[in-house]
């Protein structure tokens, strides 16, 4: 069946997910920072440089390059208040969503990224395993993120 696929050219939307990470800080705050893209460009400095360049950000859109890819960007095409923020992949030669999924816990979040991407059968057996370790790379990261000192920096502004 899938030699028939390949031969086809038929696409299957692929799920990748990462484990479900918890931040030490509340929802609220978590949502705040992930939900304006321009926050990031208060951390980028905690991004390897060696892996990802050219990082660009505004509200609704994130713009980086990654190697041999080339340039991505991920614009937020959907927010629910600390609830879900859904992003769509530009400039790709693939359809690919992501979402990250927020969940309060007391005083901590529970995070966990989805990413769907419209793979050919050819594609997804080159794709998925650096696809699943990136996944869990930004989940980790975003754990990592100083989300009231974000806050703070931005109303400082």
């Amino acid at each position: 069946m899938e030699k028939i696929a390949c031969r086809l050219g038929i696409n299957y939307m692929t799920e990748f997910t990462s484990e479900v990470q918890t931040i030490p800080h509340k929802v609220g705050s978590v949502y705040e920072v992930l939900s304006d893209l321009s926050n990031l460009e208060l951390v980028k400095d905690r991004v390897p440089a060696d892996k990802i360049k050219g990082f660009s950000f505004d509200k609704d859109s994130c713009t980086f390059n990654v190697s041999p890819v080339g340039d991505i960007k991920f614009q937020i095409i959907d927010r629910q208040v600390n609830d879900t923020i859904k992003f769509q992949g530009m400039q790709l030669p693939m359809e690919v969503y992501m979402w990250i999924q927020l969940k309060e816990s007391g005083d901590e979040t529970k995070l966990k990224l989805t990413v769907k991407a419209d793979l050919n059968v050819f594609l997804k057996p080159m794709v998925s395993k650096p696809l699943s370790e990136g996944i869990e790379k930004v989940a980790s990261l975003l754990v990592t993120l100083p989300y009231d000192d974000i806050l703070e920096k931005r109303q400082g502004k």
